[in-house]
């Protein structure tokens, strides 16, 4: 299963040349992280305040594979990869609302669970795991039309 936000390119989110920049990326997939956990029951207060796990990122990736402009809707697409000992594996796949079928970008995150304060990996607490179970898929690769093979 997946979760998805929907979210207009904003004018803060363009360059010079009229496309989105690529940290803008950062903002659609932090948005569709944020609400994903939150649809899991795991709010970040939660897993801060409660289970006193913090989830920081490890590694991010993203690739572009079609420009995108000024006040075009984007559906974030979330679901986790993996989710392994103490890290969780986040993607994201980014798609023009008028045309789903088309995938302008994608990314990743590694997020690795450490103890409240400490910044020492730990294991992912089983109520996170089960709680995050139904956005676990088998993660795709895309290869962008420009990429040499």
């Amino acid at each position: 299963m997946r979760f998805s936000v929907s979210e207009y390119v904003r004018w803060e989110d363009i360059d010079a040349a009229g496309i989105i920049n690529y940290q803008a990326y950062l903002r659609f997939f932090g948005l569709a992280e944020v609400e994903l956990f939150r649809s899991c029951g795991l709010s970040y207060r939660r897993l801060f305040d409660e289970l006193e796990i913090w989830l920081p990122r490890v590694h991010v990736e993203c690739d572009f594979f079609h420009p995108v402009t000024l006040d075009e809707l984007l559906v974030v697409d979330a679901y986790f990869g993996r989710i392994g000992a103490s890290s969780i594996h986040l993607h994201f796949e980014v798609r023009r609302s008028e045309n789903r079928d088309v995938v302008v970008a994608t990314g990743k995150y590694v997020l690795v669970a450490v103890k409240k304060g400490e910044f020492k990996p730990a294991n992912v607490p089983e109520e996170l795991r089960r709680a995050l179970a139904p956005y676990v898929e088998e993660a795709i690769h895309y290869r962008s039309p420009a990429q040499p093979t």
